[in-house]
């Protein structure tokens, strides 16, 4: 199943990953929004599942210098990428990526780390991921206690009109693309059943959507 989701997504983006962040800042909105909202404390392990190029960790490094940044991505193509925007930016030693289904997820085996993250997030990955349930409890399980899990992804734009949603989603089916209608419920029952804290916030006449769910601080 893991060679399989590799490929799949190797042949997506063996040429899309060296126009992706050109074409995708028109429509992947909320990222940085997403970031300022992370908010870790001094010495914070930040993780993101699905990092793509990069981009982000790149972002989250240098907003939060005090922080140690880890990526992972199943698409090896992804990651040469990724590598490369990290290298340009001089931040090698202080991001490390490894490809990794976001299912399969530890910080111990995947990064040699003897404590969990502080914060891992989502960035308009979850409606990319088949089981994205199954990505979301184990990025629960990866989070220390008072941790935090922060989502943006495509929303039901329900403000928006009609003619804008059908297309949108048209354009996405393209990338094998499928936004997560019952997202903020399964979170919602996350927080429920751990005792945490959830904020969701729609963004953009509900284009996107924010979601920040807050660990309890015991467990």
């Amino acid at each position: 199943m893991t060679a399989q989701a590799t490929l799949r997504m190797d042949r997506m983006y063996r040429y899309q990953r060296h126009i992706y962040d050109l074409s995708r800042k028109f429509y992947l909105l909320g990222r940085d929004r997403l970031i300022r909202g992370l908010e870790p404390g001094r010495g914070a392990r930040i993780g993101e599942i699905g990092c793509g190029t990069g981009r982000n960790l790149v972002a989250i490094a240098r907003r939060y210098p005090d922080s140690s940044i880890y990526g992972i991505d199943d698409s090896n193509e992804m990651l040469k990428t990724a590598r490369a925007t990290i290298a340009r930016a001089g931040l090698t030693g202080r991001i490390r990526i490894e490809r990794c289904l976001a299912e399969e997820l530890d910080t111990a085996a995947t990064f040699g780390l003897a404590a969990p993250f502080d914060a891992v997030l989502f960035s308009y990955t979850l409606s990319m991921i088949p089981d994205w349930r199954r990505a979301v409890e184990r990025a629960a399980q990866v989070l220390k206690p008072a941790g935090l899990l922060a989502v943006v992804d495509f929303s039901e734009q329900q403000g928006l009109p009609g003619w804008f949603r059908k297309g949108l989603r048209r354009w996405l089916d393209l990338f094998e693309v499928t936004p997560r209608a019952e997202l903020p419920r399964y979170l919602r029952a996350l927080a429920l059943n751990e005792h945490g804290s959830l904020t969701i916030e729609p963004l953009y006449r509900d284009y996107a959507c924010l979601m920040l769910y807050r660990r309890p601080a015991a467990l």
